[in-house]
């Protein structure tokens, strides 16, 4: 069974940043894309930013977080990052990683940013 861990959430001002960290179990995670997704309350989740498998050279991130997100990924670690700098009020939202969109089968619990005015 597949089973996603995110962390790194937390409570930041506008401006601030943070780095949210995503771990999974039952996957060959290092040979694996991942992306991180967001859901605000009352909004459907969204992509934010995928990393390719293996050494993570292709990154892709949405629109609205390019130049203030980052995303990579520690083969040593077996861990996926996303650095988020420049947090605004809209970046509010249970942040979760997972596979391509096509291939989820479930979720894990998202790790809550919230982005203080």
């Amino acid at each position: 069974q597949v089973q996603f861990v995110e962390s790194g959430g937390g409570l930041v001002q506008s401006g601030g940043s943070l780095r949210l960290s995503c771990s999974a179990s039952g996957i060959n995670f290092g040979d694996t894309a991942i992306v991180w997704y967001r859901q605000a309350p009352r909004k459907q989740r969204e992509f934010v930013a995928r990393v390719s498998g293996g050494a993570g050279i292709t990154k892709t991130l949405a629109d609205s977080v390019k130049g203030r997100f980052a995303i990579y990924r520690d083969p040593a670690k077996n861990t996926v990052y996303l650095r988020m700098d420049e947090l605004e009020p809209d970046d509010a939202a249970v942040y979760y990683c997972n596979v391509d969109i096509h291939l989820v089968h479930s979720w894990g619990q998202g790790t809550q940013v919230t982005v203080s005015s």
